[in-house]
């Protein structure tokens, strides 16, 4: 008790106070507010349907997060643009505006699916430009896995969601994406669930480089607890009769992971860095979106 009290009386610094980290959480959080507002306004025949319909706000608003990132710290992730294309700053600029205009098209359902089906193809596009290069020069590096199949699953969910708001005539011919979503979508939350059960000690969801703080009650239990919902949502979203269900509970899964252990550790280090707190709540509340996104499509 007494290393989270100090923990926790250390976050009260500057750093929530001033600066960029001030600005981002600000935010985000009026673009969650307004999002979940918005959809609360639409009618649902019961509350498993409204619940599920806060998938697109639940997925794309981390999505603005990352999206600001490209502006506030420009330096930094410019260097993410593969060295071979001509003006990083450029691409940095274009991908962080597209991120945050993806939100405002989902949250307020105007050309929404035209959105959702370019995000799915930026982030197919990340994945062969960015992290299959470096997937094949470090093959035996796990987070070289990792870290496309986070993309891969957000690819999944912007699949769904571009054929579960695209207009009825065209729906018919789009319904590929979503069979395609949820296999994919599958795929990827059953390697999850598997390095969870491999590496209980690092942070769960999407397991990436960040060790979870053992101030965390329970931190070794919550990536036992991943584990089991993903391993077996996994292999129930293969199955017709189960999938709807499976997709919901591994959305839950994400949300608990959010409430109990991302928004601790970024209320006690606040920080908007790349690979920071605020970047490991974003990425694991982006999964869970798409979860819903999956099960949406599943209706």
């Amino acid at each position: 008790m007494g290393l989270i009290s100090s923990s926790l009386a250390s976050a009260v610094t500057p750093a929530w106070l001033t600066g960029i980290s001030l600005w981002i959480n600000l935010a985000s959080l009026a673009l969650l507010i307004l999002g979940l507002a918005l959809v609360w306004r639409r009618d649902r025949p019961s509350a498993l349907h409204r619940f599920v319909s806060l998938g697109p706000v639940f997925y794309t608003v981390p999505l603005a997060v990352f999206g600001m990132q490209h502006f506030a710290l420009f330096d930094s992730v410019k260097f993410a643009v593969p060295a071979y294309m001509p003006w990083p700053g450029f691409w940095t600029c274009l991908v962080g505006a597209a991120l945050i205009a993806a939100c405002l098209s989902a949250i307020t359902q105007i050309k929404s699916d035209l959105a959702a089906l370019l995000l799915a193809i930026m982030f197919v596009l990340f994945v062969l430009m960015i992290y299959l290069p470096n997937l094949i020069q470090n093959p035996h590096d796990r987070f070289s896995i990792s870290n496309p199949l986070r993309d891969v699953s957000l690819a999944a969910g912007a699949m769904c969601m571009a054929w579960t708001t695209s207009p009825a005539a065209r729906r018919p011919k789009l319904h590929w994406l979503a069979i395609a979503g949820r296999l994919v979508f599958a795929a990827a939350i059953l390697y999850f669930g598997v390095e969870q059960f491999l590496h209980p000690e690092f942070a769960p969801g999407v397991p990436l480089e960040l060790v979870t703080p053992t101030w965390v009650p329970g931190h070794i239990a919550w990536s036992w607890f991943a584990g089991i919902v993903l391993v077996a949502g996994g292999l129930g979203l293969l199955v017709n009769k189960t999938a709807r269900w499976a997709a919901i509970a591994v959305s839950i899964a994400y949300l608990l992971l959010v409430a109990f252990v991302y928004l601790p550790m970024e209320f006690v280090h606040p920080s908007v860095e790349i690979s920071g707190e605020l970047d490991y709540l974003v990425n694991t509340l982006a999964v869970g979106g798409a979860a819903l996104l999956v099960a949406g499509s599943l209706e």
